[in-house]
């Protein structure tokens, strides 16, 4: 039988991988304007309204109406599918893709990514690479909830502003980290922003962020890693690369980059860099 890969919108894939996956997606409100993640609002056109807007958008989770959809034509081919989705600390999505595949028992299986945009695109890209391997879909589904718990997603924040938006911060600590230059390391675990160190300057917060990952236990190169950039442009990503090029034990030319959507978009805020990967072991 044919295994169907399912995401939502906020996955965040290697553009090369994007065509062989089925996306459902989640809905972005900028006040009261309402976007379609993925299809009437690109990453592009997502950060030129954050920068412009002076509130943070909302996203609403997909629907089990939009999955059953989906699903209703996986069963009509007689196929499978895996649907991996964010994680359900951060959205009702996965909730949603449960109560729907709840009238396919035995061929739609769903995942909880337990993680956020390039996080869950890594585990996306395993999902792939253990289909061409010739495994089922309820395989797959399994070697992902192992596969999951080794997932670390770590990022490098150019402002601290968004989280002071998203009351994550108070305004005098993100004052005070504006006139320092503070850069703050931060982790997505289980949907939960982390803060792990805080770096004066770029040049420091690039090394920091090079100790979390170490600190991690080191990546695993056999297994699909990712990087991230937030906002308009990739500089700040392509100079953390050139500072961090020996970390990376297979060469800086075999990296992957993407841009990273809405969900972490709304609090990370443009300039931001993340680094996706399995953990070593």
């Amino acid at each position: 039988m044919n295994v169907n890969l399912i995401i939502d919108s906020t996955t965040d894939l290697n553009p090369q991988l994007q065509e062989q996956f089925t996306v459902v997606p989640l809905t972005v409100h900028f006040g009261d304007q309402e976007y379609i993640d993925g299809v009437t609002i690109s990453h592009r056109q997502f950060y030129e309204k954050l920068v412009e807007s002076d509130m943070l958008p909302s996203t609403s989770q997909a629907t089990p109406a939009a999955f059953a959809d989906v699903f209703e034509e996986v069963a009509r081919r007689g196929e499978t599918a895996v649907v991996l989705t964010l994680a359900s600390q951060l959205s009702g999505t996965y909730q949603s893709a449960m109560i729907a595949a709840s009238d396919y028992p035995g061929r739609i299986f769903v995942v909880d990514g337990t993680s956020v945009a390039i996080g869950t695109g890594i585990l996306a890209e395993l999902a792939l690479r253990l289909r061409e391997q010739g495994l089922t879909a309820e395989e797959i589904a399994g070697r992902l909830e192992e596969e999951k718990e080794k997932i670390h997603v770590v990022a490098l924040l150019d402002t601290l502003e968004y989280l002071k938006r998203g009351g994550r911060i108070s305004a005098t600590v993100a004052f005070a980290g504006g006139l320092l230059s503070i850069k703050p390391v931060i982790a997505v675990k289980d949907g939960v922003i982390q803060m792990l160190g805080k770096a004066r300057g770029s040049r420091q917060g690039n090394n920091l962020l090079v100790q979390q990952i170490e600190k991690a236990g080191g990546v695993d190169f056999d297994k699909p890693v990712l990087l991230g950039f937030s906002g308009l442009s990739d500089a700040l990503l392509t100079k953390y690369i050139e500072d961090s090029r020996d970390l990376w034990e297979n060469g800086t030319e075999s990296l992957v980059t993407t841009s990273i959507g809405s969900v972490v978009g709304t609090h990370a805020g443009p300039g931001a860099i993340a680094v996706a990967f399995f953990r070593k072991g």
